[in-house]
């Protein structure tokens, strides 16, 4: 059962149907697809279910608590296409574990503001909701979140996730939230763009390379986009690449390392090429801009692909995905961007939480429940059980028959991890604050990062690394 509520026009969760739900799919609350937006293998194994005591072979178990210590209903919120992914698997799971779980459809701000007002004031959350794994270490610092190590090691599924996932996820010795998707970062172009300019992306290595090759587009057409609004997405994209951290195993604030500098003089070369047009992330133009192919290129993660077919089906054939230019010349070409989870507030029952926990497993500890999700809207799994199926060397229709699920399963498992505070939303503000003067012509890329650095220093009372 979905109930839908986009961003302010519907709060109280009133129930719709399956045609309201999909016909709500518009570019209002695609913002949401960034964080599932928003980003890495054994054979399937025998699974026994609980409560009903069947089995199957869609991989991991759910809990094997007894059906009568669970609750008979259970409300789990999420936004946008991974709402819909759940409501998926709502009714695989009731007609096998029994229950009523209700799929409560946010918009993406919305329900951010709403799950954290709640967990502070302890009262008024869901069974369980969707979390981004950037805001992770801020929720699970209010104290809020309940401690799922227990159930965890008793399904003994931990392992079968990617193991950058977890970080985020745990403080001393806990663990609060069920790892979902994560977005293996590609470049998706426009075929069509790039073969009218003679643009082979077989033969780009490294982001020089890439730009380039741009030099071959009149004044008019652009490569890519370098939006003002996101210069932290792009950094942080392009840091995680090359091994960098925002913040030191004690905390110091990281911001202006060799690295970062790195990507700094990178993006400002992108910027001063030529190449780059400068529109709003999910801005109407900004889509237009990909559907008319005057920007040719995009390198996000891997759930971009869902909203390309959602929001451009007309250019459906003439997209291709290829692995994220490297920064240097042998340098690697594996990020990650994005990705979520569940996790069951501390406030819920002992009951509701059962049947929370047995609903997540179900839905993301099972490789049948996951590899569904994949298929219909492009959630690349966490679940690295699910790296060798074939559902990943299926030609994909809209990416002009490419094989691109085996591209995304090449580059999940060597996502390096990256480390996430409760300061993170420092960092993005003080890295969009200082590269827009550094766009402008204002700072240099060194000043720009140590600008950025201090600002974070000042602002957290952290060192500077």
């Amino acid at each position: 059962m979905l109930y839908v509520s986009f961003g302010m026009t519907n709060n109280d969760g009133r129930s719709v149907g399956r045609r309201t739900v999909l016909k709500g799919a518009g570019i209002a609350g695609l913002a949401g697809l960034a964080g599932c937006v928003g980003t890495g293998d054994p054979e399937p194994t025998e699974t026994t279910q609980s409560g009903g005591g069947s089995t199957d072979s869609g991989g991991s178990t759910s809990t094997s608590t007894p059906q009568s210590q669970l609750a008979g209903s259970a409300e789990v919120w999420g936004w946008d296409v991974a709402a819909r992914a759940m409501d998926l698997i709502d009714d695989p799971y009731e007609e096998a574990n029994g229950g009523d779980v209700s799929i409560n459809q946010i918009g993406r701000s919305d329900l951010k503001d709403r799950f954290k007002s709640r967990l502070l004031s302890g009262t008024g959350a869901p069974a369980a909701s969707m979390m981004e794994s950037v805001d992770a270490a801020s929720w699970v610092d209010t104290g809020g979140l309940r401690d799922i190590s227990g159930w965890l090691e008793d399904s003994g599924i931990k392992g079968d996730f990617v193991e950058g996932k977890w970080g985020p996820l745990e403080k001393d010795g806990g663990t609060y939230a069920l790892p979902w998707d994560i977005g293996p970062v590609v470049t998706f172009y426009r075929r069509d763009v790039l073969d009218e300019y003679d643009i082979d992306v077989s033969s780009v290595e490294t982001w020089d390379q890439y730009i380039e090759e741009g030099q071959k587009l009149p004044d008019d057409q652009y490569l890519l986009n370098l939006p003002s609004n996101d210069y932290d997405g792009l950094w942080r994209m392009m840091y995680r690449q090359i091994g960098g951290q925002p913040f030191t195993a004690n905390g110091a604030v990281n911001i202006a390392s060799d690295k970062s500098l790195q990507v700094a003089r990178i993006l400002k070369e992108i910027r001063d090429s030529g190449i780059a047009n400068d529109l709003a992330s999910w801005s109407s133009g900004w889509f237009t801009a990909f559907g008319d192919g005057t920007t040719a290129s995009l390198t996000a993660g891997a759930w971009m692909e869902g909203t390309l077919k959602a929001e451009l089906g007309d250019t459906s054939g003439q997209w291709g995905v290829f692995k994220p230019p490297a920064v240097e010349s042998g340098g690697p070409r594996a990020t990650n961007w994005g990705g979520s989870n569940l996790t069951i507030p501390a406030q819920i029952s002992d009951e509701k939480a059962k049947r929370a926990w047995d609903f997540m497993s179900y839905a993301l500890g099972r490789e049948e429940s996951q590899l569904t999700m994949y298929r219909e809207y492009g959630l690349f799994p966490a679940l690295e059980t699910t790296y060798d199926s074939e559902a990943y060397d299926q030609p994909n229709e809209f990416l002009g028959g490419q094989e691109a699920g085996r591209i995304y399963a090449e580059i999940a498992p060597n996502i390096e991890p990256y480390r996430y505070t409760v300061d993170t939303p420092e960092v993005t503000q003080a890295i969009n604050t200082h590269f827009r003067d550094m766009m402008a012509g204002d700072k240099t890329p060194k000043e720009a990062v140590d600008a950025a650095a201090q600002q974070v220093v000042d602002r957290t009372d952290r060192d500077l690394a």
